[in-house]
């Protein structure tokens, strides 16, 4: 097997994370478009869902929610698109995704052609890592080392 991005690093800025699962914030151009775009990366190489056991689909989809609450409280987006794709990076991962009908895509996905510019917001300008974390982590316990 060719190497993995996903295996090889941790894929973003790491918020939480347990002994199977991991969830970051996307960084570069993706982060300053949208920013609070986080990924939650199933730890072992898996290409699909439907690889894992049923308590571990379980677990990765009560992340994946966590990550989204987290999103919607820290950033107030005005919709949430999750995406797991994976035809660029055959390994499991989903991307939450905060979306504001101003923003340069809506409401077209994020990978289609820039529409407008969007606005700077305040709150779409402030550091929110910290808050992410936070909120992760009263969802979803403290993280593992």
């Amino acid at each position: 097997m060719s190497a993995c991005e996903l295996c090889d690093s941790p894929g973003g800025e790491l918020l939480w994370q347990d002994d199977v699962c991991r969830v970051v914030r996307v960084g570069g151009d993706e982060a300053a478009a949208f920013p609070g775009f986080c990924r939650v990366i199933w730890r072992a190489h898996a290409r699909e869902l439907s690889d894992l056991t049923a308590a571990e689909r379980h677990h990765l989809l009560d992340v994946v929610a966590a990550t989204e609450a987290a999103v919607r409280a820290v950033l107030r987006p005005d919709k949430i698109n999750l995406a797991s794709l994976g035809n660029v990076v055959p390994h499991l991962h989903w991307h939450v995704i905060p979306r504001w009908v101003d923003d340069s895509h809506f409401p077209a996905p994020i990978w289609a052609a820039v529409v407008r510019q969007a606005p700077l917001s305040p709150l779409r300008s402030q550091p929110v890592s910290a808050d992410l974390r936070a909120v992760l982590t009263t969802h979803l316990g403290e993280p593992s080392p």
